[in-house]
């Protein structure tokens, strides 16, 4: 065991009690893969899984050639999953950003009542997946785009607020206080003095946030909130192989746009 003496490392033999200590928490760790892997496999029938490389050449021989005749259902999907993105990143945006600012400690009106209120909102909306929000939201408002809207944006807020509140509480308070000693107000505080600092912060995590929404808009419509999910799903229901290839590679093609986009645009930002 190193201990450091000025610039020289100097090495120590561990104490009795501390091999012991390590070998005792390797043991544990041991102990606990063990019976991790138990739960994980006592449920598994090994049979199949013998078979499984037979199986998945058989099916990825069944998914080629892709069906490119497929393509013309696919383009009004494909613009609703975008729309999906588009408008659920702007809802989020939009309740995200007053979250944000009554979350953040320099901004909160409150730090006994509306911060914490505030911090419910970010945790409990990020700890839902946009998939659940999706399943709760088609048996409310029932099956389409808007409920795939609402779901990324309920999603969204959690992540745009938390890295925005985040941002604002590392600002340069120095630019807030010459501010303020002018005598503005504080809403004047916040618009002269914290949002420009914070902007570029905002504008990246918009696009971020986008482009993460881009990948799991796609997913959506297994559920019943619209986009190229519900295409994926019938074609998964009637074992239409060949249109499944051609919709992984229509969904891989958009994720590499959106990124090539997003990275162009956070590039810009900075």
């Amino acid at each position: 065991m190193p201990v450091e003496q000025g610039t020289v490392p100097v090495w120590r033999k561990r104490t009795t009690a501390a091999q012991w200590t390590l070998w005792g928490g390797w043991f544990a760790l041991a102990i606990l893969f063990v019976y991790s892997w138990q739960v994980m496999t006592k449920d598994t029938i090994w049979a199949f899984v013998m078979d499984a490389p037979e199986q998945a050449a058989d099916l990825g021989s069944r998914m080629f050639p892709p069906r490119w005749s497929y393509m013309e259902r696919l383009w009004w999907p494909l613009w609703d999953t975008l729309n999906i993105a588009t408008l659920g990143t702007m809802l989020g945006i939009l309740i995200a950003v007053p979250v944000a600012f009554a979350a953040a400690r320099n901004t909160t009106p409150s730090l006994y009542f509306v911060r914490p209120a505030a911090l419910f909102i970010i945790v409990a909306s990020r700890s839902i997946n946009s998939l659940i929000w999706a399943l709760l939201l088609v048996a409310i408002i029932g099956p389409g785009i808007l409920a795939g809207i609402v779901a990324i944006g309920l999603r969204s807020i959690g992540f745009v607020a938390k890295l925005l509140y985040e941002a604002i509480e590392e600002i340069d308070e120095g630019q807030v206080e010459a501010v303020a000693a002018t005598g503005a107000s504080r809403a004047q505080v916040i618009d002269y003095a914290i949002v420009p600092q914070v902007l570029p912060a905002f504008f990246g995590i918009s696009v971020f946030r986008w482009d993460i929404n881009i990948r799991e808009s796609t997913i959506l419509g297994l559920v019943g909130a619209g986009g190229i999910g519900l295409q994926l799903q019938a074609s998964l229901n009637t074992l239409a192989w060949p249109q499944v290839t051609l919709i992984f590679v229509v969904i891989l093609g958009t994720v590499v746009v959106s990124e090539w986009v997003s990275a162009k645009v956070r590039e810009a930002i900075t």
